[in-house]
Order: C-alpha cells, then structure tokens, then sequence
C-alpha cells in the first residue's frame, strides 16, 4: 500500500508541468463537448482523438485520451439534461429526472447533481483502480494460454448478453467481429486467409479504420437520419452543487460508485448499463420510489455516478487481462498497443509505475470536468446550438483524415466507409456494436493462446477442461448461454400453454 502511494505521488510530480496540466485540461474540454452534442459518442471521440495523437510522446497522447474519455461520459449529461437527449449512450438515464428537473426550472441543480455525481463516481473508480489492479495483476499472472483463451471468449459472449435487447444479435456481431480479426495473413505461416487475391486485404483490417468507421461514420449516417429539432435552451438557475444534496444522498453515492465499478470489470458492458444498474438500485432502495422520473435528486445523482465510476472500472480489465471493459476502453487499449504500451498480466511487473499514472491521468480529468461543471456550464451549452450540417462534415473529415494517417493508405478510408455502412445498417437492425468491436480487438488474443495452448498440448483439448481456472471460465460462458437461452425459450414456451 505504501508503495502504491510512493507510485502515485510520483505519477502526480511527474504530471505537473504547466503544460501537462493544460494539455489534460484541454482534452478534458475536448471530451465534454464531443460528449455533449448528440450522435458524438465517447468511442466515436477515442477513436477520432487517437488518430490525431499517433505522432505525440506515449504519456502525452494517453493523457489526451484518457481525459477525453472521462470528460465525454461527463458531457453526455448537459444534452441529457437541457434537451432530453443523450449525448451519450451513458447519459439515457440521466434523461428521466434530469429534464424533468430542468422543466421545473432547475436545470442548474440538476447539472451540478451531475457534475457532483460525476466527480465522485470517478473518484470511487479510481479507488479501486489503484487497489485492485495489482491484486487482479498478480492473479493474472496465473493464467496460461488455455485462461486466456477462455477469457477473450468470454468477453465477446457477455458483451452480447449484456448489451441490446437481444442476446443472439450480440452474440452474432461479436463473432463477425472475431471473423474480422482473422482477415490477413496468419501470424505462424503467413497464409492469406480472405483476402480474395487482394494486396491490402492481405495486410489485415487495421483495427483503428474500422472503430472509427462503426462508430464515427456510423454514428453521423445515424444522427442524420434523425433530423436533430432546433434546440431551445431556457434560463436557468445556479450550477453550484448544495452540499446538502451530497450529504443526504452519500450512501447513493457510495453504492452507485460500487455499483459502477462492478460493471465497468465486466468485460464489454459499457457505462450505459452501470447507470441503468445504479439508477435501478438507487430506485429500490430509495424512501422516495414515487420521485423516479418525476424530478429525482436520487435517480441523477444514482446514474451520474455510475456511468463515471464505470470508466476507471473499465480499465481494471485492460491494464490487467488486457481485456477491455467496455467499447471506449477497447478504443482506448488499441492506442495503447500502438503507442508501445503493453497491457496485461506482465504490466505490474514490467511497468508498475503506468498504472498508477492512468490514475494520475484520471485524476486531473476529474478536476477539469468539475471546473467545467461549475465555471462554463453556460458557455458550453451553447455549443448544442451549433447546426448539425455544420458539424457532420466537419466530423466526416477527421474520419477519413484520421483513418489515412495511420499508414498512408487509401485502403484505410475504404475501410472506415465500409464498416460505417455496415455499422449503420447493424444499428438500424438492433444488433449493438460493442460486441463487434470486442471482437475485432479480442479476435487477435483469442486466436494467439488458441495456437499456443494447442502446441503445448500437442493438439489435446482436455488441458482447456481439467485446469482449475480455465474450467471455471469456461463452466461459467456455458453457464451463460445456457440461462439466456432458458430466458428465450421459456416466453415462448409460456405462450404455447393452453389456457
């Protein structure tokens, strides 16, 4: 523990500098408004913001990003709040009671509510990240490649379970994901596997293209094919947070934070459902069910801190499996990857120190959305203003700009409009696109200790039963599928009962 806060205090000086800090400060303004205009997701921002760092220092380009992680999930909450639209996926539930608070004539409450929710679900997460990624680190040194097998698995198959409403559609788009990952040559003999005769096929789908293709150009296909209505935006009260609302609700708070964090470890859940979870939770618990939806405190405060605290959960899972915990964080490990970093079980070993600077990074991301959420409430809601056939060719350039420059390849662009229409007509349909994109980033992990665990065995399959841990894993995925089934089946099967 002493040498965690040795780590921590150093990661902290080491961030210091006037320019470090103003640089966290700007991506963090970076990531609200991206969070706040509709249609601009936070792994739409990710993916858009890693191509513009490829060229900068390692610990610059990950402060970048991180910061606009935390600060998009926070920005969802000003759409959310002043126009009933989410600005992200994360902020849906903010929507019932925060718009409601805004209609009543406080909207000003209800954003300092988020931005003190926000705050300390953020803080809560990042408890945890610090104190539990070296216990799970050194349990993870423990898995094999039999484990790790298993464990990609796992993430592509409860990230179709947990997201969407149907688990078949998720578990069909992790596996194209998967199918994605297996495009190019193979990594022992360099056997062209559907490339079809063609030169850039043969090189692989580069990971980054096709994130921003699913969830950038997707995203705008989609937002214009909603026709945004011209927003209105009232007067409102005063943003500074009552510390009585702090107060009364800290066990909310607590729980929502715990809540958030559980969720974020769970490989490809996403902050939407830790703030369905927390809202939920707080709902059962509360002594004012009956405000739910009607102007809750409680319920903003619930799912506020949830998404937020879900973010540096989402990271326990990369920094140690390197396994991501939701679509932003797989956005997130990729630029990792390409910067040099390496996550996983080694990463305690290797570079102790980059964990705590994620939390370091973290922490000033926390600092700037609160002087945001408190200072330029104002002047950033005006940016929801802004026409949408402004912004969507504006965005579109960064996608194809960003996509090219990483290798200097126009196949690159083909590859971004080629999973944005494939995303788009996959949203159109109902399948989710976190499960995809697990599948793309797993699909390499998984194939890998698929080929060692089978060279070590010598072709044997017993090994991926008869280990303790590899066991559990798998017992648990069949686990899984077998009771979504049931769930599908039984409804059906109810229907059928005579009268």
């Amino acid at each position: 523990m002493f040498d965690g806060l040795l780590l921590f205090g150093q990661s902290i000086a080491n961030f210091s500098s006037p320019s470090t800090v103003g640089l966290a400060l700007l991506a963090s303004l970076v990531g609200v408004v991206m969070g706040a205009l509709p249609g601009l997701t936070a792994t739409m921002a990710l993916a858009l913001m890693t191509t513009l760092t490829l060229k900068l220092p390692p610990s610059q380009a990950l402060l970048i990003l991180i910061c606009t992680y935390v600060g998009s999930i926070y920005g969802g909450s000003r759409s959310a709040i002043l126009l009933n639209i989410p600005g992200t996926p994360a902020s849906a539930a903010s929507c019932l009671d925060g718009y409601t608070l805004a209609r009543q004539g406080l909207a000003g409450r209800a954003m300092g509510i988020a931005t003190t929710g926000s705050v300390m679900g953020t803080l809560i997460g990042m408890f945890f990240l610090a104190t539990l990624t070296p216990v799970l680190g050194g349990l993870a040194l423990k898995f094999g490649a039999y484990e790790f097998f298993w464990l990609a698995l796992f993430g592509v198959i409860i990230a179709g379970t947990l997201t969407g409403d149907d688990p078949l559609k998720g578990w069909i788009a992790g596996i194209a994901g998967l199918f994605v990952a297996t495009i190019g040559q193979e990594p022992q003999y360099g056997y062209e596997r559907f490339a079809w005769g063609l030169r850039d096929l043969a090189g692989g789908i580069q990971l980054v293209p096709a994130l921003v293709g699913a969830f950038g150009f997707a995203e705008l296909l989609t937002s214009m094919r909603a026709r945004q209505a011209p927003v209105t935006i009232s007067a409102f009260d005063t943003v500074i947070p009552k510390l009585r609302d702090v107060f009364q609700y800290w066990r909310t708070i607590l729980r929502s934070g715990l809540i958030g964090t559980g969720v974020g470890i769970v490989p490809g859940v996403g902050e939407d459902v830790a703030a369905w979870s927390s809202y939920a939770a707080a709902k059962r618990a509360s002594q004012e069910k009956e405000k739910f939806g009607k102007g809750s405190v409680e319920g903003l405060m619930a799912a506020e801190t949830g998404d937020n605290a879900c973010v540096p959960g989402a990271m326990i899972p990369v920094l140690t499996l390197a396994i991501p915990g939701s679509a932003p964080a797989a956005v997130l490990m990729a630029a990792m990857i390409i910067h040099g970093v390496k996550p996983g079980p080694m990463i305690m070993v290797e570079s102790p120190q980059f964990v705590y600077d994620v939390v370091a990074m973290m922490l000033f991301a926390t600092i700037g959305i609160l002087i945001y959420g408190l200072v330029l409430t104002k002047a950033l809601v005006q940016v929801l203003r802004v026409p949408q056939h402004l912004i969507v060719p504006i965005i579109f350039v960064l996608c194809a700009v960003g996509s090219f420059a990483i290798a200097g390849r126009l196949f690159d662009i083909y590859v971004m409009l080629a999973f944005g229409l494939i995303g788009f007509a996959l949203r159109h349909h109902g399948y989710p696109m976190a499960p995809l994109v697990l599948g793309i980033v797993l699909g390499d992990l998984l194939e890998k200790n698929l080929r060692r665990a089978l060279i070590l065995s010598d072709g044997d399959l017993t090994p991926f039963f008869t280990r303790p841990i590899a066991a559990a894993v798998a017992a648990l995925i069949f686990a899984t599928i077998a009771w979504r089934v049931w769930s599908l089946v039984r409804p059906s099967r109810a229907g059928r009962a005579p009268a």
